[in-house]
């Protein structure tokens, strides 16, 4: 029995899972919390996409029945790998992930972002295993217009950059491969959009709290570009939360009123600008720091307000942000601090996985 907006322990002991995108920042700490729930997952996903990585510090290989090396655009070796592991569910993480990135190398972008999800939903038609796909995109897929209220998943899809671009395509050939073909097959297919995560382990670069904790480990003063640009923040745990339990709901026997597309973001109020973010980190920082400039030189255009409205998962799946953005920078920086010192990094991905999933119970009982 699945505890109201809870991700439930006891559904996924067992349950064979593939994951794409495993060895990046979410990808390692979802490879970590589905190992300690028993289930079986297999890992599908180019090389660890930053130097350090929490996927080889924390040795995330170990927790994996299997971990594969691949390209998301090769089609047969996905077909393959689908094939010999027989996977129950499929959660699709794999993308070229960076806006600024995407301006750069715009073919592999759409490649990777575009391709990457027509193969996977055309090597889940040969497996017969497969009952769930779960397809992560992201807050900005939708068309922004600089709104000051959340976006919602009835919102008209776009992207006035090459990354959320490619984010909306993915999201209208989900819908496409899941009504023409996918349904019929009694697989449940349904999208995620989450909000800009945070935590320990993101080595990622063009991405705030990264390349703050990156200048504060050197002693140099922090550049940053958008100060006053609006991002709906949230502790990585929060939308891995809503992943895994659309998961479960999809898989039980009412799923296919679940196969939708979902928001799953920070509480309205936690939607706060990049200067804010830079001074609450600073703030908690242990050591001294030379402060922060806003860089001068003019950058491709980023959207200045983005919000989400997570209204449709409260009412329909009782799914809630539990760590209001100051617990969640509190948590962000007690892993800093402590990898810095050398505690153990798996170790410490577990502690907060089990923090947080005390958190969730709490909230519930109350």
């Amino acid at each position: 029995m699945i505890k109201a907006g809870m991700v439930d322990r006891s559904f996924w002991i067992g349950k064979r899972v593939f994951l794409t995108g495993h060895t990046g920042f979410k990808g390692s700490w979802l490879s970590l919390w589905l190992h300690n729930m028993g289930a079986k997952v297999t890992g599908y996903s180019l090389s660890a996409p930053t130097a350090p990585s929490l996927f080889e510090l924390g040795n995330m290989e170990e927790v994996l029945e299997e971990s594969l090396f691949g390209d998301v655009t090769d089609l047969e070796l996905l077909k393959n790998s689908l094939q010999k592991n027989k996977p129950e569910i499929i959660i699709h993480m794999a993308a070229q992930p960076l806006v600024r990135e995407s301006y750069e190398d715009p073919v592999q972008t759409y490649t990777t972002n575009v391709m990457g999800t027509v193969n996977i939903m055309e090597a889940a038609r040969t497996c017969s295993t497969v009952r769930v796909i779960l397809n992560v995109t992201t807050d900005k897929c939708y068309e922004n217009q600089e709104w000051h209220w959340g976006y919602r998943e009835s919102e008209p899809l776009g992207g006035y950059d090459p990354y959320s671009s490619s984010k909306a395509c993915s999201e209208l050939i989900t819908s496409a491969y899941s009504r023409s073909f996918l349904k019929s097959a009694s697989i449940r297919v349904a999208t995620a959009r989450a909000g800009n995560v945070i935590g320990g382990g993101d080595w990622a670069k063009d991405r705030l709290i990264p390349d703050l904790i990156r200048s504060l480990t050197k002693g140099e003063q922090i550049q940053i570009r958008n100060p006053y640009a609006i991002r709906p923040w949230q502790h990585v745990l929060e939308p891995l939360s809503g992943y895994l339990l659309l998961c479960q709901l999809l898989y039980s026997e009412e799923g296919e009123k679940f196969a939708q597309a979902w928001n799953f973001g920070p509480r309205d109020s936690d939607a706060k600008s990049v200067e804010w973010i830079v001074n609450q980190i600073l703030g908690k920082w242990p050591n001294e720091h030379p402060g922060y400039q806003v860089e001068s030189q003019k950058h491709r255009h980023e959207a200045n307000m983005l919000k989400l409205d997570c209204s449709k998962a409260l009412n329909e799946l009782n799914w809630t942000p539990k760590w209001q953005l100051e617990k969640a920078l509190d948590f962000t920086i007690q892993w800093v601090t402590d990898y810095l010192q050398g505690k153990d990094i798996k170790e410490l991905c577990e502690w907060q996985i089990r923090e947080y999933e005390a958190e969730c119970l709490l909230q519930i009982q109350g």
